[in-house]
């Protein structure tokens, strides 16, 4: 299938974002195609990565480069890992006129990116997302940042990249469980704005969990264009985006009440999150019931783990409440919550009392 190309314009910048396969090994055309030029680059390579891989992005980058390999997890997505990576562009006299390049899912990016924005505040950057996860969902929009010890992604900012690649090769290289993480974005992003879009998923998805031409790259396609019309119209998260974090105040809570452990992954963090999410919608009579059956009906066909009682159990539950209250996305001290009203249409600013979240998910753990 061909390249298929979408372009990102921001108040704070304007960037391609590229879908095709072995776009790697085109590397220096691309730049050149894009008039993006610099004079050395640092590269941040997740270490998981084969090193053919590597090494064919690697010999399409003619310019001066110093490669730098992450062990990209949870735990190392922190301001420690920032600060070694600015140490290192110091080091080796990087400027404005250079670029960071990050190569791995999206706490690579995440983290790189970060480094990118803070570097003589502000570096060219340029995201090579290699996950599903990533390339349908952080590599879009600017949001940079790490986590604390308090919660996922506390300290950030947004910054937007000069170059997004999303190259379906890489997909090959991922395990299933994988693939099926990623595509919990690309489920969210059908329900918060396209209900035809969650339809051709409906039809399709065991297509594209296999990776088939050219339902996968439809896929990207279609939700990169779902999310970049989101962050066009609120890049800085005032209204809009909020619908972006659908299911995600559920999912980041759980996720940390893991300590980010490897038993639960954030594509399946997310799974869980939407479910717990559309059940609350389905609560407060936001949604009809016929549309709820019709989202677990499409969840089922993923073969997950569906129920928070598979990784968690009512000791866990004040830990639970505790993220979420640390949510951002908080005002004062009731915690706000993205709900659907119906396939493809969210309710935004629902804010609630921790109690009436924690007598919800105290019956989710029952039940």
């Amino acid at each position: 299938m061909r390249e298929i190309k979408l372009k990102v314009q921001t108040k704070n910048g304007k960037y391609p974002i590229i879908i095709g396969s072995n776009l790697s090994s085109k590397f220096s055309k691309i730049l050149k195609k894009n008039k993006i030029n610099f004079n050395q680059c640092f590269l941040i390579i997740d270490k998981k990565i084969g090193k053919k891989t590597i090494n064919k992005l690697s010999n399409s980058i003619i310019q001066k480069k110093i490669i730098y390999y992450f062990d990209s997890s949870e735990k190392n997505k922190n301001i420690n890992t920032v600060l070694e990576i600015l140490n290192l562009l110091q080091k080796n006299n990087f400027n404005r006129n250079d670029c960071l390049i990050t190569v791995g899912g999206g706490i690579t990016g995440d983290t790189g990116g970060f480094a990118a924005s803070l570097f003589k505040r502000g570096l060219k950057f340029i995201n090579i997302p290699t996950t599903l996860l990533s390339q349908v969902d952080s590599s879009v929009g600017g949001k940079t940042g790490v986590n604390t010890k308090y919660g996922k992604n506390l300290i950030g900012s947004f910054y937007q990249p000069n170059l997004v690649l999303a190259d379906t090769f890489f997909l090959k290289t991922l395990p299933k469980r994988e693939i099926t993480c990623g595509y919990a974005e690309i489920l969210k992003h059908s329900l918060i704005s396209d209900k035809k879009f969650f339809l051709y998923l409906d039809k399709n998805v065991q297509n594209i969990l296999k990776l088939k031409s050219p339902f996968i790259e439809k896929a990207i396609f279609e939700s990169c264009k779902i999310k970049r019309g989101i962050v066009q119209k609120d890049e800085k998260e005032n209204n809009l985006r909020k619908i972006l974090n659908f299911g995600h105040t559920f999912a980041h809570a759980y996720e940390a009440s893991t300590t980010y452990s490897k038993k639960l992954n954030h594509g399946e963090a997310v799974i869980l999150g939407v479910r717990s999410a559309i059940k609350f919608s389905l609560e407060q009579k936001l949604i009809e019931k016929i549309e709820y059956q019709s989202i677990i009906s499409h969840i089922d066909k993923l073969k997950l783990p569906l129920n928070i009682q598979e990784y968690f159990s009512l000791n866990n539950l004040v830990k639970i409440i505790s993220f979420m209250t640390k949510d951002k996305k908080n005002n004062a001290d009731k915690i706000n919550l993205i709900l659907l009203k119906k396939i493809g249409s969210t309710i935004i600013d629902n804010h609630y009392e921790a109690r009436k979240i924690k007598k919800f998910l105290r019956q989710e753990l029952i039940d």
